[in-house]
């Protein structure tokens, strides 16, 4: 479990800059310039990622259970995880009326997948691993609405309706044939 905790270290903590030192943050995007800055950030938070996806998975070779999930809450799980892949898409596409609404709905998708997972999942890696998502899903989105909403263009109706069916597409995708090859469990 202490791969994975240093991995959540690594991808929460170059995740959480902007939470705790954006002035830092813009210091040095300022020194570095924007791109160099994007590629150091980007390297940093692919090698914390894989560090604690391996982690992970390493955890739950030899899982240590809090408590035993109902079958019921993977149901309620799949059913959060539609609005979770919606607002992950809106994060992407300009212009959707669930973006301007929402102002940050990547940070809202991360929430809904961390808090969905914590249900559904009994092991005391996976309470820390989806827990952490969650605690930071909760300060970034509270640093996000300090800061205020970004502007954005006027919604469109064909922008939102894009972003609803690729959203429901992408849950599909992922939900019916790639969480068991990610991840070795099955949605249902």
């Amino acid at each position: 479990m202490l791969v994975m905790i240093l991995g959540l270290v690594i991808f929460l903590g170059v995740h959480s800059v902007r939470i705790v030192a954006d002035d830092w943050r813009s210091a040095q995007i300022a020194r570095l310039g924007e791109l160099p800055w994007k590629g150091l950030y980007s390297l940093v938070s692919i090698v914390g990622l894989a560090i604690a996806i391996w982690g992970y998975g390493q955890m739950r070779l030899d899982p240590v259970w809090v408590w035993q999930p109902p079958v019921a809450l993977r149901h309620l799980v799949a059913l959060l995880m539609i609005p979770a892949f919606i607002m992950l898409v809106a994060a992407y596409v300009p212009g959707n009326a669930i973006q301007t609404k929402l102002g940050h709905p990547m940070i809202l998708a991360v929430k809904v997948w961390a808090f969905a997972h914590l249900l559904a999942n009994g092991r005391l890696g996976d309470i820390v691993f989806f827990g952490a998502f969650l605690l930071w899903a909760v300060f970034d989105f509270r640093a996000a609405r300090r800061r205020g909403r970004p502007e954005r263009p006027a919604p469109r109706m064909a922008a939102t309706i894009a972003t609803v069916i690729v959203g429901v597409l992408a849950y599909y995708l992922f939900a019916i044939h790639l969480h068991v090859w990610v991840t070795g469990v099955p949605v249902m």
